[in-house]
């Protein structure tokens, strides 16, 4: 990065059109990886907010998100992506994007403004659900008006915002302030304030989903494999939990309807896929404590048979 990109970085000279390419670039960077560091002190709330989430999704209420623009569009990211990787049910996600889906094709900015249109989509959220509510301003009205209404509705309330004196974290269960530095295009969200919310995201569900029992040693062992790619994926999942071979586990992927989890069980001993079901089902669907069932009754069993 030259000296005259160095200072522009620094707030100490204007011109940003005037600079080289690779400095623009540079500079560019320079601002998405400063606000990806904001993202820290946020950690405390995430992991506040994350379980609120699996305990919602865990009682069978839903996980809500809503947003506007560009911080809709990182909600909306989240939200699609879950259902598939932790094999989360897709009844239990709703997203609230204002303008809806069919506004994506151009992303006008007055349904922001709408709160009749944010009473109206937040017809869908109930007792027992959690929303996700995101702004960067923390003051974006159609958000504001949703997370007033669940408030009310006795739903769990995650505020997300890159200002520190947010409207939108009154009244929230949890505040996550994503305190990002000024943009370098000013204003422009979709930057440095929308990589901090794409983080955010990121890691907020993926607590929550290793909370679930979704993730075991690092492996998304409740995906929904259903492509090619992704059976082939879950089958070395299996292998190398259980320390099979890969036909093996493939065999016994088919045998589990395609479950990880289950197909792990049946590795590791249990008689069949009604035992395997009912190991996971007193476990929480946490395969970790299913193994370790399955361990000690095999031990009992044992002792039982010595005696």
């Amino acid at each position: 990065m030259s000296e005259k990109a160095t200072e522009a970085r620094h707030g100490k000279a204007e011109g940003l059109d005037t600079l080289a390419p690779a400095d623009i670039l540079a500079l560019l960077s320079a601002g998405q990886q400063d606000a990806a560091r904001a993202v820290d002190a946020a950690i405390p709330a995430l992991a506040e907010a994350a379980d609120l989430v699996a305990r919602a999704l865990r009682s069978g209420g839903k996980l809500v998100y809503a947003g506007a623009g560009s911080s809709g569009l990182m909600a909306m990211a989240d939200a699609l992506e879950l259902p598939g990787t932790y094999g989360i049910a897709r009844e239990q996600i709703a997203l609230l994007l204002a303008g809806g889906i069919s506004s994506l094709g151009d992303m006008p900015g007055a349904p922001e403004d709408d709160v009749t249109l944010a009473e109206r989509d937040a017809s869908v959220i109930k007792e027992g659900d959690c929303v996700l509510a995101v702004s960067a301003s923390g003051s974006t009205p159609y958000v504001m008006k949703i997370a007033e209404i669940a408030e009310s509705r006795g739903a769990k309330v995650v505020a997300i915002a890159n200002n520190a004196g947010a409207c939108l974290f009154d009244g929230a269960d949890v505040a996550v302030l994503l305190s990002t530095p000024p943009e370098v295009v000013a204003g422009s969200t979709r930057m440095g304030a929308g990589t901090a919310q794409k983080l955010a995201f990121n890691m907020l569900s993926t607590l929550a989903a290793i909370k679930l029992g979704h993730v075991h040693d690092g492996h998304m062992v409740n995906l929904l494999a259903d492509n090619d790619k992704l059976r082939t994926r879950a089958a070395g999942m299996v292998a190398e939990i259980a320390g099979i071979g890969f036909d093996d586990a493939r065999r016994l992927l088919l045998e589990a309807d395609g479950s990880v989890k289950l197909a792990v069980l049946l590795a590791a001993g249990a008689a069949d896929l009604g035992a395997a079901k009912d190991l996971l089902d007193c476990s929480g669907q946490v395969l970790r404590k299913a193994l370790s069932e399955l361990d000690m009754t095999e031990n009992t069993a044992k002792r039982a048979c010595k005696r």
